[in-house]
């Protein structure tokens, strides 16, 4: 009796160790009745999750170690959406994870296919006469009683193209824009047909966004027609300052393109839906043979929902190997999308008639934003991960943690296709709450706090809102955005904080580091490949590898684009040790304790190859497509000269300068000073930060020096290396006021190196780097460029030495130069002294 106890008690164990952990199958060809086990699968993840939520509301010992769900390959098509609730929490000791195995791919599509395909055979009314013989049909697909609505459709995995006006890349110009009329003139094309217009929209291309409004009538008079649109964007697209429609005779105004009318079905890979017909039309591309063509058009916006709470949040889930595909958005379609930044639309805006608020004395716009849709929505959750899932084919946003998320990780996954940004995270403005004010919640709970973003590619993203972003971040702190690579996006590849301001708020303490970036702005500017706003205390830019910023055809400012970009209010960064081919970088209205250091093209290469995907996730570059052809843009770096000139005893003192080097990526040794006046000789490429920031010393006179007219160059005039360091003596002196007789100076210069080359020569011998001159009106800024160490009172005789055609020079030259305004009588020549 004894050994029959001792042998029941053993088996009970075994029993009960192996029911530790519970594994939940799910599988294409399962039923939902069956018990989820590997032989007698569920056929979706929805009953799959309510399994687990029933294990763990009855406390089953069956998930000690946790539960798996684990989806077979295949596609899910989904008819709602996936949910899981607080009650599907799992614990640090029983995790529920969702997963795929290794090689199986497990795809949770939002999309339906549509099958049915045939040769259109008969006239269709506005159809281009092109386009007979070319175009296929099928009937709409039907969703919820009526025809579903799209704005994407992918064909064979390829998206293909709404119908529009112009065809591949092309855009038009806008000719004006009537903001008290809400109207918009445009060109009319050749043979174009604007007679059917019910369901067609503008695209229009505005600085750092774009904008979709639907068409509500349309005036045509002669090659010209004009547009009225839809409320609410029609309101809100005239009233809003930023960005607005960009009107510029020197770089062309707003590109536009119309779209979605039958009348512009008229290449191949376009598209088009008749809701009054029921019919969707399609011109194959020539690879693409419809009766075996795999054609998906979008149903559902969210594919997956996680809504935990804040006295709830949703804890210790996760999903690895994943596939999230074929999302819509249908809110452009509905109420049109006018986006303020990063893919946040306008649900009202306006400039102010008398500026300031709380907050900023001087703002002039107020605006109040929506948040687009994603894909994936995640709300106050902790402890959960994304790993080495695809999110591919989705119309607006892949991956949102919107609030209250902490600790959570997204990790080795793919984004590629998609309309919108790869990944928002934190908090941007509420609806109820104006963008430009500082969020600093009472309930800390409520902020995204140490979430990790990390070895992640992303690709092809914001392909439809151009004005989205690779990778956005709002009010968070503590994140780590890591070695992830970001390319092919048609804005910023990195865009980290909101809200403008240099007021305290929620955000601390952030990383972006090691990330790789490149192929960005295809095609906006205003850009950069990392951007930021607002105070961010103890904050960290580091070790990023930035390259490779697309020529955009319609940019409204072509030189507009930067690699780094620290905007509005930024405030409390480390920027270091950052790679990027020249220092092409930007501050605007920036706050205070900004570090820059050691960033540009002289970074340590083991910077450059560190950065991006680290080796275990390398295999996902095998996706990486074809860039695109327009080209790079380079920044060609030129010597310019700033001069400050303040009021008697202003000149700031040199604390005051050596704070303002490091926050505005100089070097302390740029600055030097005579009398009343400060100079810093720096690079063409700082000119438009520079150009803002200088203001903060309050001079009472900036002046830039960016004319050079005289250049000696030692490698191109002597035939000799420069060496690796120089010092720099600066000199200022007017041209005298007769104008004949600055001609005459400036013509002796611009003939010198062929009528009078002992001068060179002179300079040869004295070691000279380079001397170049600069003009502004008529006061010139000489720069002596010496090797570092060595002294011009040294260096300066041997010019003249055996070389009496220098001293002949020197002695024309007087008659041309006067002092500058303060010098001393008889006194020409000032020099500027280096700041110590």
């Amino acid at each position: 009796m004894k050994q029959i106890s001792i042998t029941f008690l053993l088996i009970f164990s075994l029993l009960h160790f192996n029911a530790a952990a519970v594994d939940i199958y799910v599988s294409i060809n399962g039923f939902d009745t069956n018990l989820g086990t590997k032989e007698k699968p569920l056929a979706t993840l929805h009953a799959a999750i309510r399994k687990a939520r029933e294990l763990r509301r009855l406390k089953d010992p069956s998930i000690k170690d946790g539960i798996k769900i684990i989806m077979g390959k295949g596609i899910y098509q989904l008819d709602e959406s996936i949910v899981l609730r607080p009650e599907d929490s799992g614990t640090p000791d029983s995790p529920t994870e969702i997963i795929a195995l290794q090689g199986e791919k497990a795809i949770l599509s939002g999309g339906v296919k549509i099958n049915g395909w045939s040769k259109l055979n008969k006239i269709v009314p506005g159809l281009p006469k092109a386009s007979l013989g070319k175009v296929w049909v099928a009937d709409l697909p039907n969703f919820g009683g009526l025809d579903l609505q799209f704005r994407q459709l992918w064909v064979n995995e390829h998206k293909a193209i709404r119908a529009k006006n112009y065809n591949g890349e092309e855009m038009g110009r806008i000719l004006s824009w009537d903001k008290k009329n809400q109207t918009c003139k445009i060109p009319i094309s050749k043979n174009i047909n604007l007679e059917n217009i019910k369901g067609m929209e503008m695209l229009i291309h505005q600085w750092w966004a774009i904008a979709n409004l639907r068409v509500k009538s349309i005036k045509v008079a002669g090659d010209t027609a004009e547009l009225s649109f839809m409320q609410p964007e029609s309101r809100i697209q005239s009233e809003h300052p930023w960005p607005a429609p960009w009107i510029s005779e020197k770089t062309g105004n707003s590109a536009f393109y119309l779209s979605n009318a039958i009348q512009f079905l008229d290449e191949p890979g376009e598209w088009f839906e008749d809701l009054q017909h029921h019919k969707l039309y399609y011109w194959p591309r020539a690879s693409e043979n419809m009766l075996k063509a795999d054609v998906v058009a979008p149903m559902l916006e969210n594919l997956v929902k996680i809504e935990g709470t804040i006295d709830h949040p949703i804890s210790y889930v996760s999903f690895k190997n994943i596939s999230f595909e074929h999302s819509t958005w249908l809110r452009p379609s509905q109420q049109g999308h006018v986006p303020h930044q990063a893919g946040m639309y306008m649900l009202d805006a306006y400039k102010l008639k008398i500026p300031g608020t709380p907050d900023k004395a001087a703002l002039e716009n107020q605006a109040w934003v929506g948040r687009p849709a994603a894909a994936v929505k995640v709300n106050y959750v902790n402890n959960t991960s994304f790993e080495s899932c695809r999110f591919e084919h989705l119309a607006s946003t892949g991956l949102d943690f919107k609030n209250g998320t902490s600790d959570n990780k997204i990790a080795g996954n793919l984004f590629k296709d998609i309309g919108g940004a790869a990944i928002l995270i934190g908090t941007f403005s509420d609806e109820a709450t104006e963008v430009h004010l500082p969020y600093n919640p009472f309930d800390k709970r409520e902020i995204s706090m140490d979430d990790r973003i990390e070895n992640n590619l992303i690709i092809d993203v914001t392909n439809e809102d151009w004005g989205a972003v690779g990778i956005g971040a709002g009010y968070v702190r503590g994140i780590k955005i890591i070695h992830n690579e970001i390319c092919d996006v048609s804005y910023s590849g990195v865009s980290m904080g909101w809200g403008w301001t240099k007021s305290q708020n929620a955000m601390k303490n952030n990383i972006i580091s090691a990330n790789s970036i490149h192929h960005y702005g295809k095609h906006l500017y205003d850009v950069a490949g990392i951007y930021t706003l607002s105070a961010q205390p103890e904050s960290v830019i580091n070790e990023n590898v930035i390259d490779s910023i697309y020529k955009a055809p319609y940019a409204h400012l072509p030189d507009h684009w930067f690699y780094l970009y620290t905007d509005e209010g930024s405030s409390h960064f480390t920027i270091k040790d950052n790679w990027t081919p020249t220092e092409k970088y930007l501050q605007n209205a920036n706050g205070p304790d900004n570090l820059w250091e050691n960033n540009g093209p002289k970074v340590a290469d083991h910077i450059k190859q560190n950065a991006g995907l680290e080796e275990p996730f390398q295999y996902l570059l095998k996706e990486k497509s074809v860039y695109s052809n327009r080209g790079i843009n380079t920044a060609e770096d030129k010597s310019v000269v700033f001069e400050l000139i303040f009021k008697l005893n202003d000149l700031p003192g040199n604390n005051t300068l050596n704070e303002f080097a490091k926050e505005n990526n100089l070097l302390p040794s740029s600055f030097y000073k005579w009398n009343n006046r400060l100079v810093i000789y720096t690079s063409s490429l700082k000119v438009e930060s520079l150009q803002q920031t200088l203001k903060r010393l309050n001079a009472s006179e900036i002046k830039l020096y960016d004319n050079l007219f005289y250049d000696f160059n030692r490698e191109k005039n002597c035939g000799d290396q420069p060496v690796k360091e120089w010092d720099h003596i600066i000199l200022s002196a007017n041209l005298v006021k007769d104008e004949k007789m600055q001609k005459e100076y400036l013509a002796y210069h611009q003939t010198q190196f062929e009528k009078w080359p002992e001068i060179s020569k002179g300079f040869c011998n004295a070691e000279f780097q380079r001397l170049a001159i600069f003009k502004n009106e008529r006061q010139l800024m000489l720069i002596i460029s010496i090797p570092k160490g060595k002294k011009l009172d040294d260096l300066n005789p041997k010019t003249t030495e055996n070389n009496p055609r220098v001293e002949e020079w020197n002695a024309i030259m007087k008659k041309y130069q006067e002092g500058i305004e303060g010098a001393k009588p008889g006194e020409v020549w000032v020099f500027f002294k280096p700041i110590d």
